[in-house]
């Protein structure tokens, strides 16, 4: 899987005939097989703008322009018919709020196995076995119970592991986790970016992590896309970017993290 972002841009249409107002400006990205791009930069920068855009989903409200190319394929003009069979089969996301996310009405084996009937076929007794086999590759504790609860009753870290689940079962080739470890304890926010880190390794998934924090994307991007007013503003490999930044933007979100943080990325020759 290739994926190439050319040129593209995102407004939404404003009340009373006025001009759609601007959130993604003239964006360009690459990724390839197993490879991780970490989007980054405050809130309201267009983050999510674009990965929303990548997978199909934005607003009726909002126009994209320019291409999002999947193996030389052109996604915005297509339709929802086409866009369907793409996004989950192909392209599989794991939203920033879990809670809103999944179905509260449904216990979690059933919302993962609908996607293993819905796109790989499997029967009930079959699904309802991945699912089984998903939960504990995501290392939730006593898997075969949470097949039956509703997200109510499970944590808020249990939660976006069942959004890995879900977003895993059809095996997609591109992942996009948006904002996945916000509201997460330190520890389980190492936990999920670990499990990231493997899936990664093991299907040569490639992998869209959206972040506000330059530290989360340290842990996994080999290069970063920094993103400020729906511009980018710098990209490059992360640990150049981290060690010497070359924008007042990029600067400043590395400021905003803790000092323990910033004391484990990498430094610029001249210290």
């Amino acid at each position: 899987m290739r994926l190439a972002i050319r040129d593209l841009s995102v407004g939404f249409a404003q009340p009373r005939g006025a001009p759609p107002r601007e959130v993604l400006r003239r964006i360009d990205a690459e990724l390839g097989p197993g490879e991780v791009l970490g989007i980054v930069g405050e809130s309201g920068s267009g983050k999510s703008v674009l990965a929303l855009a990548v997978i199909g989903l934005l607003p009726r409200t909002a126009r994209a322009r320019g291409r999002v190319e999947m193996d030389g394929t052109d996604l915005l003009p297509l339709g929802d018919g086409a866009m369907s069979r793409i996004r989950g089969r192909r392209i599989g996301m794991i939203f920033q709020e879990p809670m809103t996310a999944l179905n509260p009405a449904m216990r979690v084996g059933a919302q993962i196995g609908e996607g293993l009937r819905l796109h790989r076929g499997m029967g009930r007794a079959e699904a309802r076995a991945e699912a089984l086999r998903l939960l504990d590759r995501v290392r939730i504790d006593r898997a075969a119970e949470r097949l039956d609860a509703f997200p109510h009753e499970l944590s808020g870290g249990q939660r976006q592991r069942v959004g890995i689940a879900i977003a895993l079962a059809p095996e997609p080739e591109l992942l996009i986790a948006d904002e996945p470890t916000t509201a997460l304890d330190v520890t389980v926010q190492a936990e999920l970016l670990d499990i990231l880190d493997e899936l990664v390794s093991e299907r040569a998934l490639s992998l869209i992590l959206v972040s506000h924090d330059l530290g989360v994307i340290a842990r996994l991007a080999e290069r970063c896309l920094v993103l400020w007013r729906g511009a980018a503003v710098e990209t490059g490999p992360t640990a150049r970017l981290l060690a010497d930044p070359r924008h007042d933007h990029t600067r400043a979100l590395i400021d905003a993290l803790p000092r323990r943080t910033r004391a484990t990325l990498p430094r610029s020759a001249d210290g």
